[in-house]
């Protein structure tokens, strides 16, 4: 089944000023070093025209359901307003890009996209939706105007001081965040350009809001101005609410030589009723909220667009030999609260000590913190050092580190994690958001190469990975794991993923099931030959397999939870049917399917043999990964036909 593109379809943007009447300002902070009234009362149109076309369209993913981001690139319109007149002003003197170290906040880049008329304003109602290459974060290639990929959080200023070096003369400006300051990489950046003055200018938008609380409760101490002071580049704060302020600080920031930083203070999504100062503004602004306000405003039009977007809709409602949908992401902290929870509170802090970097709510670790915050450290976005920290306290024996994050930045911890296992460090990390279903803030945020965590030496420390495929199995794999020493990484999906049933429609990992570590496990058996699997994959290839046997193919199906080690049975049943297909949510050039094929011919075993796995860089959308990177079950389907032609 192909998947189609339902695009949102408006004749025009149904705020009638945007983007014809922004008004497009050319001024020159080298010789303005006050703003006019003209130009304040200019600029002021401008923040409040684009603020009013953000919360327009970017409620189009609430109400879609693909998500987002409004509150970050909200706040910062002042911002990007003020060097938008400076850019026009004087091209010569900058590099005329905004680039922004927050690619969640990719609406910016939409918005001035529509108003250079790179990108028709109507457009932008299909943010995040699959296929219309508006994804959650900029990528360099995929969308108009587009000028940059910002990768992940608090990536992109060391970058920017590489501009910085090859166009020497201009200044490049980089929007920050409190966020993104809390990445060790801003740290490094920070101090070469003091070293090498090279001219880079940081707008930090410090709203004291991340995902999972205010910085200032869970990281007391933490001072954006004093950081960067403390590198010795020039920071000041500045109330960016004070339209002449902010001009005045961004204004001497950018003519003075050299690296400097103007630290913007203000709530998260100021003057936003119900959401001002909330952690609700990180996310996408609710379709209801968006409606209130733009109907205060008179924009009728805009109230009705809301109401008009389509629903995201998977093609497939059902699969062959699966139940229930569940989240493994949240059974995994409902399992740790359980297991962890026959242990008395002396016994817990004495032994266990869970971390996380300022994603608890997603990866359902913030239950611990509500039943035992005595052993939970409620962290910022500093993975690195939140894992080292983990592997630091299970280093003692009797003692274990819970550490958890996205899949994706599982690719920032290479060398502490091999740290970590040199020092013999008792770990258990949950990486969720693994593979590519449902990230609608694609290529950056792919989980995709998740067997970089198992980068030690043959005869190195206990290193397994793990992948369940359901809610059953993570509960068992949890509570086999959990006591078992080593590092140890469980990967789960953003998605839900349903139940796994027996021929007889009872659930597989129900009832007696035990985990067994290294076992791999035969969902059915066939004489045509096999589908190895696991994750979210699993339940798409077991649809292919009961289709297939309904038209007289008889393909089996394994599920391989533990995915770095070789089980010798199930290699000695796979090496003798006549071919065997590997179909992964993980990179084809990293993941399982390149090595089962090499454990194969070690054994002199030579299956017809395929994998399918991710090849492509993402779309934008939610489900419709599967179908871009041909997982989804008619094209597993296809892929034996051919294999067996």
């Amino acid at each position: 089944m192909t998947h189609q593109i339902k695009k949102m379809k408006l004749d025009e943007f149904p705020i009638a000023d945007f983007p014809g009447k922004y008004k497009k300002l050319s001024i020159d902070p080298w010789s303005t070093e006050k703003p006019t009234p003209e130009m304040l009362k200019d600029l002021q149109f401008n923040i409040n025209l684009c603020r009013d076309a953000l919360i327009a369209f970017s409620a189009s993913g609430s109400a879609s359901g693909y998500g987002g981001h409004t509150g970050g690139a909200f706040d910062t319109v002042p911002e990007v307003m003020i060097i938008d007149a400076f850019f026009r002003a004087c091209p010569d003197k900058f590099v005329p890009i905004f680039f922004d170290e927050a690619g969640h906040r990719v609406i910016t880049q939409y918005m001035m996209a529509a108003i250079r008329g790179d990108l028709p304003a109507t457009d932008l109602y299909n943010y995040r939706r699959g296929g219309c290459n508006l994804p959650g974060h900029p990528e360099l290639g995929l969308t108009p105007g587009i000028q940059f990929s910002s990768g992940r959080l608090g990536h992109m200023w060391p970058f920017v001081n590489g501009v910085a070096i090859a166009n020497p003369g201009k200044a490049v400006i980089c929007l920050g965040s409190d966020g993104s300051q809390q990445e060790g990489n801003d740290d490094e950046a920070a101090r070469l350009a003091v070293a090498k003055n090279l001219n880079v200018k940081l707008l930090i938008d410090d709203n004291d809001i991340t995902i999972t609380g205010h910085p200032s409760d869970y990281l007391p101490g933490f001072d954006c101005v004093k950081n960067i002071q403390g590198h010795g580049m020039e920071a000041n704060a500045v109330d960016a609410e004070d339209l002449g302020k902010l001009f005045v600080a961004i204004r001497n920031a950018v003519v003075k030589d050299g690296p400097s930083a103007v630290v913007s203070r203000r709530k998260m999504s100021p003057g936003i009723e119900g959401i001002e100062g909330t952690h609700v503004g990180h996310d996408v602004i609710p379709a209801a909220k968006a409606m209130e306000y733009l109907a205060k405003k008179g924009y009728d039009k805009a109230v009705d667009a809301i109401k008009q977007v389509p629903k995201a809709a998977c093609p497939v409602t059902s699969y062959l030999g699966s139940g229930d949908l569940g989240s493994m992401r949240s059974t995994v902290g409902a399992s740790l609260v359980e297991i962890i929870g026959k242990l008395s509170k002396e016994e817990r802090v004495k032994s266990v000590m869970a971390i996380d970097s300022d994603l608890g709510s997603s990866t359902s670790l913030n239950q611990l913190q509500k039943a035992f915050p005595e052993i939970y450290y409620h962290s910022g976005i500093m993975e690195r050092g939140n894992f080292s920290a983990a592997a630091g306290f299970g280093m003692t024996k009797g003692k274990q580190g819970i550490f958890s994050t996205f899949g994706a930045f599982l690719e920032m911890l290479i060398s502490e994690i091999t740290m970590a296992r040199l020092n013999f460090s008792n770990v258990l990390c949950h990486f969720s958001h693994c593979g590519v279903d449902d990230m609608a803030d694609n290529t950056c945020h792919f989980g995709i190469n998740q067997f970089y965590a198992d980068n030690g030496l043959s005869d190195g420390y206990e290193t397994k990975l793990y992948f369940p495929c359901d809610v059953n199995q993570v509960k068992a794999v949890l509570n086999t794991i959990y006591p078992m020493h080593g590092l140890r990484f469980l990967f789960t999906t953003r998605s839900k993923t349903p139940a796994i049933l027996k021929e007889n429609g009872e659930p597989y990992y129900g009832g007696d099931y035990k985990f067994v570590p290294g076992k791999d496990e035969v969902i059915r058996t066939g004489t045509k030959g096999y589908i190895v699997s696991f994750g979210d994959c699993l339940y798409r290839c077991l649809d292919a397999v009961e289709k297939l046997k309904k038209e007289g193919i008889d393909v089996g199906l394994v599920n391989k939870p533990t995915l770095n080690v070789m089980d010798e049975d199930s290699m000695k049943t796979l090496g003798k049917s006549p071919f065997v297909l590997v179909v992964e949510p993980f990179n084809t050039k990293t993941g399982l399917g390149i090595r089962l094929g090499t454990e194969f011919l070690l054994r002199g075993m030579t299956p017809k043999y395929r994998h399918i796995g991710v090849h492509r860089e993402g779309e934008g959308g939610l489900w419709e990964h599967a179908f871009t990177q041909k997982y989804d079950s008619d094209s597993v389907a296809s892929k034996v036909k051919e294999m067996l032609a």
